[in-house]
């Protein structure tokens, strides 16, 4: 229902966009197209990539690895992967629901998308150029660290 009210919202915002300036309207509309398409490969790639990954690997297997009962192993492991993964946060969060939908646990998906988001194992050697050896290092290894900090409030908040 939120959905559908968001929607709605939206489409008489743009009524009201088109009726204040109908050509600023009609140039943001194929600048959100532009974008939309740039987007789309991407998006559809990472859609087919998720729909493998579920069609061979199972819920129990996604919960053996990545699951509540995998503990601190787990989020181990989520974090690695999060931290050399580099992939856009709108195709992360699609596939950790994905993963939660299969058997993932709430602190091991935090700390993956935590990580992912901040932690930047393929970036690092233009980060040390431009920042410095010292400070990349410090930025990645304390951001790894409140991966963890940020995945277990988050686990203590949703239980």
């Amino acid at each position: 229902m939120f959905a559908i009210m968001m929607y709605i919202v939206a489409f008489c915002l743009l009524i009201l966009s088109f009726i204040k300036d109908r050509k600023k309207t009609l140039l943001a509309m194929k600048k959100a197209w532009k974008s939309f398409e740039n987007i789309l490969p991407q998006f559809l790639a990472i859609i087919v990539i998720i729909g493998i990954m579920l069609a061979i690997l199972s819920p129990e297997v996604i919960s053996g690895l990545i699951g509540e009962k995998s503990g601190w192993l787990g989020m181990l492991m989520a974090a690695l992967v999060g931290s050399i993964t580099l992939i856009p946060g709108f195709v992360a969060f699609p596939l950790t629901a994905a993963l939660l939908k299969n058997g993932a646990g709430i602190m091991q998906i935090a700390v993956f998308i935590s990580t992912l988001m901040m932690v930047g194992i393929v970036s690092i050697p233009l980060e040390i150029k431009y920042f410095g050896k010292k400070a990349a290092l410090l930025r990645n290894s304390l951001a790894f660290v409140f991966s963890f900090i940020a995945a277990i409030a988050i686990g203590v908040v949703l239980r």
